[in-house]
C-alpha cells in the first residue's frame, strides 16, 4: 500500500483518488469506441498520424490507445500512479519511435493532447448519462490531463534514452571509421559502408592531425560532425576533410589553437595514414617550444626541415664532406665562416642585404667572404656544391 499524503497533496498530484470507483465498471464497455473515436480525432487532428494504421507504425499506436485507456480506467478511487512497469515501457517505446521515424516530440504531443480531449468528451458522456454530478465531471477532466502529462513525461523520456543511445552509437561507429582509415583499410566497399552507417559523408582528401591526448576534451563538437576522432597510446587522431579555402584553414586554426596539434599534409581519403606518418614524423623530429597559445604546426610549412631532419645520419655525412674545409679552424671563427657562407648562399652574395642581416658592416662583410673563398676555393663556383653546402648549413651544422 502506498504510503499516507496529506490529502490536499494526494489531491493535487493524484486527480483520480477522488474519482467514485463506480466510474470504473460503468465506463469498460465503452471503451472499444472510445478507442476509434480517439483514433479517428488523432489522425483528423495531427497530419504526420493521418496515414494507415498499419505495420508496425499501426500497431504501436493502437498498442498505445488501448495500454492508455485500461490503465487509466484502473486508478479512479486509487492512490496508484499513473503507470507502472511494462505500461510506462509503452510510452517510453512511443517516444522512442519518434526518433526513429525523424519527428519532433511535437507531433506525439499533439496527439497525446487530440487524445485527451476527446477521451474526456466520451467519458463525460457516459458518466453524465448514468447520472454522476458535475463534481465528478470537474475531477475526470483533471484525472484526464493529469494523466496525459504523465505519458507525455514517459514518452520524453524515452525519446531523450534514444538519443542519447542513438549519440553514443554513432561516436562509436565514427571511432571505429577513425580508426579503418589511418590504419589503411583500403577495400573501398567496407569504407562506404561503415561511412554509411555512421552518417559520414567520405570526402574526396582529408588531413590527419595529431595532439596530445589531454587535449582531446570539447574537441569534437569544436570541429564538428565532418571530423573523425580516435584514441592511440599518448595521442589523439582527427581526419578531417582537407580545407578548401585560406579562410576554411584559419578557422581550422583556431579550433585547434593551444592544443599542441601538428596537421598532417592533405590526402586522398585512402592514404590518410600517409599524411597520419608525416604529422607524426613532423612532430618528433621538430623541437616544439612554442607557448601553448600558438597556432598549430603544419606539415606543409616544414617541408625542407622534414626532409633534412628525416635522414639525418646522411645529412651529417654529407655535411663532413662539405663542411670539411672548416675543420682547421677556431670553433669561434669555423661559426662566423659558417653563418656568413648560409647568408651568402641565400642572398646569391648581395653585401648590403648580407650585413644587414648579420649586422655587419659591408666592409666585414667582403673580408669573410674573401675568407670563405680561401677556404673552400673553386668548389663555391660550382652550382651542386653550392646546393648541399646550403642544405646542411640549413639543416643546422657548421
Amino acid at each position: 500500500m502506498a504510503p499516507a499524503q496529506p490529502a490536499g497533496r494526494a489531491d493535487r498530484e493524484l486527480p483520480w483518488t477522488s474519482l467514485p470507483p463506480a466510474l470504473t465498471p460503468l465506463l469498460v464497455p465503452h471503451l472499444p469506441e472510445v478507442a476509434e473515436e480517439l483514433l479517428d480525432a488523432v489522425r483528423l487532428d495531427v497530419p504526420v498520424y493521418a496515414r494507415p494504421l498499419e505495420g508496425v507504425f499501426g500497431d504501436s499506436i493502437r498498442r498505445g490507445v488501448e495500454v492508455a485507456l485500461t490503465r487509466f480506467l484502473q486508478l479512479p478511487g486509487t492512490q496508484q500512479p499513473a503507470l507502472m512497469g511494462d505500461d510506462r515501457r509503452v510510452y517510453e517505446g512511443l517516444g522512442r519511435g519518434e526518433v526513429r521515424e525523424g519527428r519532433p516530440m511535437d507531433a506525439l504531443f499533439a496527439a497525446y493532447r487530440s487524445g485527451a480531449r476527446t477521451t474526456l468528451r466520451s467519458l463525460s458522456r457516459v458518466a453524465m448519462d448514468a447520472g454522476f454530478e458535475a463534481s465528478v465531471l470537474i475531477g475526470l477532466a483533471e484525472s484526464v490531463f493529469a494523466y496525459i502529462e504523465e505519458l507525455s513525461a514517459a514518452s520524453a523520456e524515452g525519446y531523450a534514452l534514444e538519443q542519447s543511445e542513438r549519440a553514443g552509437e554513432r561516436d562509436r561507429l565514427l571511432d571505429a571509421l577513425a580508426d579503418m582509415l589511418i590504419r589503411g583499410h583500403v577495400v573501398e566497399d567496407s569504407v562506404r559502408s561503415a561511412a554509411a552507417a555512421a552518417g559520414w559523408p567520405v570526402p574526396e582528401r582529408v588531413v590527419v592531425v595529431t595532439l596530445d591526448a589531454d587535449r582531446r576534451v570539447g574537441l569534437r563538437s569544436r570541429l564538428g560532425d565532418r571530423a573523425l576522432l580516435t584514441s592511440r597510446p599518448g595521442d589523439v587522431v582527427a581526419v578531417i576533410p582537407e580545407p578548401a579555402s585560406p579562410t576554411a584553414c584559419r578557422e581550422m586554426e583556431r579550433v585547434l589553437m593551444g592544443r599542441g596539434a601538428v596537421i598532417g599534409p592533405g590526402r586522398p581519403w585512402y592514404a590518410a595514414p600517409d599524411s597520419l606518418r608525416l604529422a607524426v614524423m613532423t612532430r618528433d623530429l621538430l623541437q616544439r617550444d612554442e607557448p601553448a597559445g600558438n597556432r598549430p604546426l603544419w606539415v606543409s610549412e616544414h617541408l625542407v626541415e622534414l626532409v633534412l631532419n628525416s635522414e639525418r645520419s646522411v645529412v651529417e655525412d654529407l655535411a663532413a664532406q662539405r663542411l670539411a674545409p672548416l675543420d682547421e679552424l677556431r670553433p669561434g671563427q669555423r661559426e662566423r665562416l659558417g653563418a656568413t657562407l648560409l647568408c651568402w648562399l641565400e642572398h646569391h652574395g648581395q653585401r648590403a642585404a648580407m650585413a644587414a642581416e648579420l649586422n655587419i658592416h659591408e666592409q666585414t662583410v667582403g673580408y669573410r667572404v674573401n675568407q670563405l673563398r680561401e677556404v673552400f676555393g673553386e668548389s663555391l663556383n660550382d652550382a651542386r656544391t653550392r646546393f648541399e653546402l646550403e642544405l646542411v648549413l640549413r639543416a643546422g651544422f657548421r
